[in-house]
């Protein structure tokens, strides 16, 4: 495959790329710009670049309980965790579909998990919970040949889990990977951890 890096700060796009195999393309990419968004598949499109798999990464960590948040912060997390990832599904998801192909794959987190109990990490949990959803609701309309499903990564050692976390990168990103790449029977609307599905 070839891989698009979709990064706010290009440089740090570039820097990112030349860290990884191949030769990744970097895109300029703000989810919670629809501009932004707009602009990056206009590009994308323009040079004969057709999206096939899709991996919403973008996260922003703000744990503040919800009756204590103000409205801004929150705003801030549901456009980041959430409303991001429905724009970017919105501008690529409708082609896979034309094709007869796709795959989404949506970071979610445990904390987004409410089959027990109500999800936690305030704002957090709560635009997590709504990409859960989000993913059930894209899969119903992508229609059986795109694979739309979320997943927890587990607490990884990046910029927003911090570097005493226990989970490698590369063990973080492995269902990412796994379900970026799943066959054509493989499943669709779920939620997985390690590779296994689990209620959320």
């Amino acid at each position: 495959m070839t891989v698009v890096i979709g990064a706010r700060d290009p440089r740090l796009g570039e820097q990112a790329a030349r860290e990884l195999p191949g030769h990744p393309r970097v895109q300029q990419l703000e989810v919670t710009d629809p501009d932004s968004v707009e602009a990056c598949a206009h590009h994308l499109a323009h040079d004969g670049v057709e999206i096939d798999v899709l991996v919403n990464n973008a996260g922003l960590y703000t744990t503040t309980p919800l009756l204590a948040i103000d409205e801004e912060p929150l705003i801030e997390a549901l456009q980041v965790n959430l409303i991001g990832a429905w724009r970017t599904c919105r501008q690529f998801v409708p082609a896979m579909r034309e094709r007869g192909w796709g795959r989404v794959v949506n970071v979610a987190t445990g904390y987004a998990r409410f089959a027990e109990s109500a999800p936690q990490a305030g704002a957090y949990g709560l635009a997590k919970a709504g990409l859960n959803v989000l993913t059930r609701m894209i899969a119903a309309e992508a229609g059986p040949a795109v694979k739309v499903n979320s997943m927890s990564p587990g607490w990884v050692a990046t910029r927003m889990g911090g570097a005493g976390a226990p989970v490698t990168v590369e063990d973080g990103a492995d269902t990412a990977v796994w379900l970026a790449t799943l066959p054509d029977d493989g499943p669709t609307d779920g939620f997985f951890y390690r590779r296994e599905r689990i209620p959320w």
